[in-house]
């Protein structure tokens, strides 16, 4: 997916549903049935994958990593983020 491609769902306290695939093949976000996947190369040790799916996810939202907060699913492939100020 291109940078910023998903831009119009950056809003304010928009909550943004993904579904991850840690230590996959290659870093990428696809969006599939309207469910957004994100898959990393990253493994899922002390957050490390948290961390490289919100930088993933920021690009394809074309906004600042900081502006992410993991809200649901820190443990778990299907997680939720919330878009801060």
């Amino acid at each position: 997916m291109k940078k910023g491609e998903l831009s119009y769902l950056s809003k304010e306290g928009a909550r943004i549903s993904v579904r991850v695939t840690p230590k996959a093949s290659r870093n990428e976000v696809t969006l599939r049935d309207g469910k957004i996947r994100i898959q990393t190369t990253t493994a899922p040790e002390n957050g490390k994958a948290n961390k490289a799916v919100a930088k993933l996810l920021a690009e394809a939202l074309g906004t600042a990593k900081s502006r992410l907060e993991l809200i649901q699913g820190a443990t778990s492939k299907d997680k939720v983020f919330q878009i801060k100020a």
